[in-house]
């Protein structure tokens, strides 16, 4: 399908963005995804260098990374912050309230909490991200949130692991394999919760 580019200006602009997606195509819907996540990295890049400059003695935070705990996060996440709340309660308030939960949390991406260590560069780049989730699950387009969150994901990890920030393991150390499945289980489990309140939904909106 051909992009619309006066939907997609229109789309992209900020009094837009807590609405639903003028189009839906897979490749319009990787035009906003660009967009989004390009702003991301802007303010990450930006946010970065202020904290640096105003926080004395500031230490990026250097937490494990794990390659199937990274793919795992996009259908956990997503479902549990967007999805489950969307499909629940069919309120758009009730939504976003789920993704800022998740936006908070990721500044606490660090293994000690204090000023000096909050992970305010990864916190920057989501807050653009939730705007692009939020409006994937309004759309009815959920599916192409998860996809994207976890290739994203899978993405950042090589490039980390390319450029030696963390280690390039795929599962946990010490062979723990059972954090790993424990994690895809709750992921399946998360998914299928939310494909169940879909067609819940989508059945009582055809009965009437």
């Amino acid at each position: 399908m051909q992009v619309n580019f006066h939907d997609l200006k229109a789309d992209m602009t900020p009094k837009s963005w807590l609405s639903k997606f003028r189009q839906t195509s897979v490749v319009y819907l990787i035009s906003m995804l660009m967009f989004y996540h390009g702003i991301g990295l802007l303010l990450l890049l930006i946010g970065t260098s202020i904290v640096q400059t105003t926080i004395t003695n500031y230490q990026t935070p250097s937490l494990p990374h794990y390659f199937s705990l990274v793919l795992a996060a996009g259908p956990t996440e997503e479902t549990l912050f967007f999805g489950l709340p969307y499909y629940a309660f069919g309120n758009h308030y009730v939504v976003m309230a789920g993704g800022i939960i998740w936006v908070m949390l990721h500044i606490l991406n660090t293994s000690v909490v204090n000023i000096q260590n909050l992970a305010y560069a990864n916190w920057l780049f989501v807050i653009p991200s939730f705007f692009f989730s939020f409006r994937c699950w309004v759309s009815g387009k959920g599916w192409f949130a998860i996809i994207t969150h976890s290739g994203w994901n899978g993405i950042f990890f090589s490039l980390g692991c390319s450029y030696h920030e963390y280690s390039c393991l795929v599962f946990p150390s010490g062979g723990n394999y059972m954090l790993t499945l424990s994690t895809f289980a709750l992921s399946a489990l998360l998914l299928g919760l939310t494909y169940l309140l879909y067609r819940i939904r989508s059945s009582i909106s055809i009965s009437r």
